[in-house]
């Protein structure tokens, strides 16, 4: 099945500045397109007089300036790069200059008026895909990884742009384009009741991509956590100190603490890196019966971001008593599910009995066995051990190195496509449904693998996915 390209390349040549906007030491403006080279060389004026870009090698470095007819605009280098061995697929320029404002925009506007027309944003990753230089998965995850804040959604991001991802979902498309041709064989000698596709060979081979779907849909749970940060909830009674350990935790005054119960009422929200993890903390309201309006809705969306959270921090008063401690943790423990991690932490440790603290922790975590931990958020002690046991769960569910992880929300619903697809070809074939209604169902299954690598693809896709890169890549 070929791809379906149904963006076309112009053969304009495009320019953009590709370094962050502002001053800084250096700034690099790309070219790419036919006439990139020429454009580069009407500008530029070699310090070797009389030496052109045009007839240099590949992957070189030349120094020199760029002039705007006799006035020089700045002394850069040009870096050279030959199609179809470039970024874009196309021939390309990079120019570094100096990272003043001014001279960058001189210098764009200068190319623009040699012939370049200023690049759309993602333009040049878009040109590197339909030039098959790269599928959309690992056009993707270079701007996950252009946007990627964290050790862990670093190394995921390199290794789908590496094709990680592309290659295992490629291998598994190849299998069952090889089986449907067989079964479309089939068809076409149907009155001679032949069978080139063995049914028990082919549920073999389903049952075994499935099993690799599968894998693939349970990771992005992990992996969404990566690109976007293990949401942590911090819960509680009002007035336990859940403010004042965001507070600790982010290392600044970010919540309002008081005495008086009830002060937040919505959820705030920050995000730190621990252990090369970034993790998304959430302070929410209270929990507790109230009339009061406003406070109702603070407590409604604080559940909300219980259900959301993948690890929740239960805060208990260490001045509080056993009983009432347990109670809380048996009225807040059924809210959460398998898949999400608690930690209950008995804060105010320095205003209680430390023998009461002790007991508190040793009952609450034999009792609902979770992780639990005597701290005080006002004083710091503990918080350490606290950040451990986060980072320990953030790397818990991590994959090996050569695992692949689903990061991305496209892929993710491609991917229960063809598992919805691949078990009605299994039902299908255990129902013993005829040939070519069960080559629609592996079809499909194709098609949809087919959309995350761009295979199978469109406008709107493309669009959408491309505009949201900066202007430059």
């Amino acid at each position: 099945m070929q791809k379906i390209q149904i963006l076309m390349l112009d053969d304009s040549t495009i320019v953009a500045i590709a370094t962050p906007a502002g001053m800084g030491a250096i700034a690099v403006i790309r070219l790419s397109g036919k006439d990139s080279i020429a454009i580069a060389d009407s500008v530029f004026q070699s310090s070797n007089k009389g030496k052109k870009l045009a007839t240099q090698k590949p992957y070189t470095i030349h120094y020199g300036s760029v002039v705007d007819n006799v006035r020089v605009l700045d002394d850069v280098l040009v870096s050279i790069f030959k199609a179809p061995h470039s970024y874009t697929g196309e021939d390309s320029i990079e120019i570094s200059c100096h990272g003043s404002v001014v001279i960058q925009q001189q210098i764009l506007e200068l190319l623009i008026k040699s012939g370049a027309r200023l690049a759309k944003p993602g333009e040049f990753t878009l040109r590197a895909f339909l030039n098959g230089k790269i599928d959309l998965s690992q056009a993707e995850a270079i701007a996950d990884l252009i946007a990627s804040s964290s050790e862990a959604a670093r190394r995921v991001a390199l290794q789908q742009m590496r094709g990680g991802f592309s290659d295992k979902l490629k291998a598994l498309r190849e299998q069952l384009v090889k089986f449907t041709a067989l079964i479309e064989l089939e068809l076409d000698f149907s009155d001679e009741d032949v069978e080139f596709a063995d049914r028990s060979q082919l549920e073999q081979l389903i049952n075994g991509i499935l099993a690799e779907i599968n894998r693939l849909i349970d990771s992005f749970s992990h992996g969404n956590a990566i690109k976007s940060g293990i949401p942590v909830t911090i819960a509680g009674k009002p007035n336990v100190g859940k403010s004042t350990l965001l507070n600790r935790l982010l290392n600044e005054e970010k919540a309002i603490v008081s005495e008086i119960a009830g002060t937040t009422r919505d959820s705030i929200e920050d995000t730190i890196h621990l252990g090369g993890i970034n993790f998304r903390f959430i302070d929410t309201a209270g929990l507790r019966h109230t009339s009061d309006t406003i406070e109702s809705i603070g407590i409604e969306r604080a559940l909300n971001k219980i259900e959301q959270a993948k690890v929740v921090l239960y805060l208990l008063d260490a001045q509080e008593t056993m009983t009432d401690c347990l109670e809380a943790i048996s009225e807040f423990r059924p809210k959460l599910t398998n898949e999400q991690s608690l930690i209950v932490l008995v804060n105010k440790e320095d205003k209680s009995n430390p023998q009461h603290t002790d007991d508190l922790v040793t009952a609450i975590g034999k009792q609902f066995n979770c992780k639990t931990l005597s701290i005080s958020a006002k004083a710091g002690h503990n918080i350490d051990k606290l950040t451990h046991l986060l980072i320990e769960i953030g790397l818990s569910g991590q994959p090996e190195n050569e695992d692949v992880v689903v990061t991305n929300a496209r892929h993710y619903d491609s991917l229960i496509n063809t598992q919805k697809n691949l078990n009605q070809a299994l039902a299908g074939l255990k129902s013993n449904i005829s040939g070519d209604l069960l080559a629609i169902d592996i079809r499909q299954s194709i098609y949809h693998l087919g959309e995350i690598t761009g295979e199978i693809t469109n406008n709107e896709v493309l669009g959408y996915i491309f505009s949201k890169f900066c202007i430059g890549k």
